[in-house]
């Protein structure tokens, strides 16, 4: 690190690699397609709720998902070891057809290489999302 000047400040490699997530996550609350290609590799592996699948292609879907609206981002807890961040967060999603809005949880692990996200796995609150923004009844789940 530099003197109180600020000057020649070293970055980290785990520091710049929260800031990649920090940028990647944000493109869901702007939809900046252009941020998301700077920071997530072309071929990234993305593993989650019993699937996998390979292609920037998967999450510029779901930043730009027609008729949902993230209208906020809460980064509750961001850690970094070696090529890894994990990230637990909340998002605030709008239906846009109807307004209503609910908040989605999510926690999220990323290996990063070369200044781009390679890989990531996670699991999100899917159920609670749909329900909250009146896609499935508001009520508990049989299974008998």
């Amino acid at each position: 690190m530099a003197g109180r000047s600020g000057a020649g400040t070293v970055r980290t490699e785990q520091e710049r690699n929260v800031e990649v997530v920090r940028r990647y996550l944000r493109t869901f609350v702007t939809k900046d397609l252009a941020e998301l290609a700077a920071v997530v590799a072309e071929d990234v592996e993305i593993y989650g709720s019993g699937t996998a699948v390979r292609g920037r292609r998967y999450p510029e879907a779901a930043v730009s998902s027609p008729g949902l609206t993230v209208l906020d981002q809460e980064i509750l807890e961001i850690f970094a070891a070696e090529d890894r961040v994990v990230v637990s967060m909340a998002q605030t999603y709008r239906r846009d057809a109807t307004g209503a809005t609910t908040v989605q949880s999510a926690c999220k692990m990323y290996r990063l290489a070369g200044g781009k996200i390679v890989q990531f796995w996670g699991e999100q609150d899917t159920y609670g999302l749909l329900r909250g923004l009146g896609l499935l009844p508001d009520e508990p789940i049989t299974f008998g």
